[in-house]
């Protein structure tokens, strides 16, 4: 059996929907064959790597353990969704506080444990604060720490699609930035329907302006419309997509989709968000989106926000100063 790499990936909260589909992503896709599951919950773990381990998938080295030092131990690359979900009538923001404090913990164990790890990826709520927690307590490269916003580009590529009735890889350039969540910024430059842009449509009336607000609406509310379907969070999506990203680093190619990064200059510096980005055998790159004044209007409200989140988790003592920041992580 021929995977991308034979280096081991952790997955952090494998006991759980996301993590346990997060394994088998791995090994269907190809990923690699060395799976590391960890979680607290050891016999819901155990349950999770037997399910895998009836897969019987070939050349597959699959471990499970409930101590996180001996899930970091020897990993090149950690996925984890072990944060607490979001319930129905919950925001991502109402998980902010406590997962946060879990972002931490991980970080501080990713600088005892695996200090040289080449990719990080967030998938818990709000992924943009527990991405940049774990970032400034891991001591790790800005490259190597990422989060998965794509998950809200393919979900307005989904309703675009529904919408004009074509298959959904007809439909391309769909980019949300910013924040991931109900206040993400969702351009419209970037976006064709069969290869014709979605602004002619919207300038020749084809979509009216009352048709764009519904889907990104329905964009930005697509979390909770999956709790509100299926009596829990998102599980196969954000397990798929984030395989897909480290497939990407460890083979050299590029995942299409934005990622959430830490910017580290200009107007938007100083928090981890969604952008215009590349990632591959160097991590992940990037660039601040370039749209019109309505898209870069929504750009610097979503970033307002998270320096909103940002800025009350340092009250909470979750993330030090920001003046501090360099003390605990010498790459920022």
């Amino acid at each position: 059996m021929s995977y991308a790499t034979e280096e081991r990936v952790a997955v952090l909260g494998a006991a759980g929907a996301i993590g346990s589909n997060l394994a088998q992503s791995l090994l269907q896709l190809d990923v690699t064959g060395d799976v590391r599951m960890y979680d607290p919950y050891e016999a819901g773990l155990e349950g999770a790597a037997e399910e895998i381990y009836h897969c019987g998938f070939a050349g597959a080295d699959v471990t499970w353990t409930a101590s996180l030092p001996e899930a970091l131990d020897g990993a090149s690359y950690i996925i984890t969704s072990g944060g607490a979900p979001r319930r129905e009538g919950m925001t991502r923001e109402d998980l902010r506080r406590d997962n946060s404090l879990i972002a931490k913990d991980l970080g501080i164990a990713i600088k005892k444990h695996c200090p040289e790890l080449k990719l990080l990826v967030v998938i818990f709520n709000p992924a943009d604060i527990t991405g940049l927690t774990s970032l400034v307590h891991s001591g790790l490269p800005p490259s190597n720490v990422t989060t998965l916003a794509a998950l809200d580009s393919t979900r307005l590529q989904t309703a675009l699609a529904q919408r004009f009735g074509v298959r959904q890889d007809k439909v391309t350039g769909c980019r949300t930035y910013g924040g991931h969540g109900e206040k993400m910024a969702i351009f419209k430059g970037t976006i064709k329907i069969d290869g014709k842009p979605l602004t002619d449509y919207l300038r020749e009336g084809f979509l009216s302006p009352e048709d764009w607000q519904e889907i990104q609406e329905h964009t930005q509310g697509g979390g909770a419309r999956i709790i509100k379907l299926r009596g829990r969070s998102s599980f196969q999506s954000p397990a798929h997509l984030s395989a897909r990203m480290v497939k990407a680093v460890a083979e050299g190619s590029d995942f299409e989709w934005p990622c959430g990064a830490y910017i580290t200059d200009g107007d938007y510096a100083g928090v981890m968000m969604a952008a215009d980005t590349s990632l591959g055998k160097t991590g992940v790159r990037y660039r601040i989106p370039d749209g019109d004044a309505e898209d870069l209007a929504a750009l610097k409200d979503s970033h307002a926000h998270l320096v909103s989140l940002r800025d009350q988790t340092i009250a909470d003592g979750i993330l030090p100063p920001l003046n501090e920041w360099k003390r605990h992580n010498s790459n920022l």
